[in-house]
């Protein structure tokens, strides 16, 4: 599924249609540049899970923990330097009972459970346009596919 969105807003609406269809256990692995709207995408989707905390980058925090109609998980790996700190991290754990959003997870994703979704932002010549790029993966998403892409039909420009 591939989206263009003009500005936050629509970054944060192409979130939340994915945030309602997520439960616990389930993993979102978000990849982009600095500054593609990773952030914004979870705010979207953390919004529509029911959070009603503020939405900050854990860049230096590496995990922010939101309460919500079901919790989330909001991890940022860019800053760990070894494969060990993401075991440490107990991100498997995480999964028993929230949502978990790893921002750069693209960089390790072979070490991820493989039933995910995948995202990739890349921002475009225009600072307020944004390419969205949503792969879903595993049979457990199959079953979600159809009501996915009807909710996501509304913000699809492409």
């Amino acid at each position: 599924m591939m989206f263009t969105t003009r500005g936050a807003h629509e970054t944060e609406s192409v979130g939340a249609a994915l945030g309602q269809f997520l439960h616990e256990g389930d993993l979102v692995v978000i990849g982009g540049d600095l500054g593609a709207g990773k952030t914004t995408f979870v705010k979207g989707v953390a919004r529509a899970l029911g959070v009603r905390d503020p939405v900050t980058s854990p860049t230096f925090t590496i995990v922010q923990e939101y309460e919500g109609r079901v919790p989330v998980a909001h991890v940022d790996i860019y800053r760990l330097q070894r494969v060990q700190e993401l075991h440490d991290l107990g991100l498997e754990e995480m999964l028993d009972d929230r949502v978990v959003l790893v921002e750069w997870g693209d960089v390790v994703a072979p070490l991820l459970p493989r039933e995910r979704v995948e995202v990739q932002l890349t921002a475009g010549e225009d600072p307020d346009v944004r390419t969205i790029e949503i792969v879903l993966a595993g049979p457990e998403w199959t079953a979600r596919r159809d009501a996915l892409d009807d909710a996501l039909a509304s913000v699809r420009s492409t």
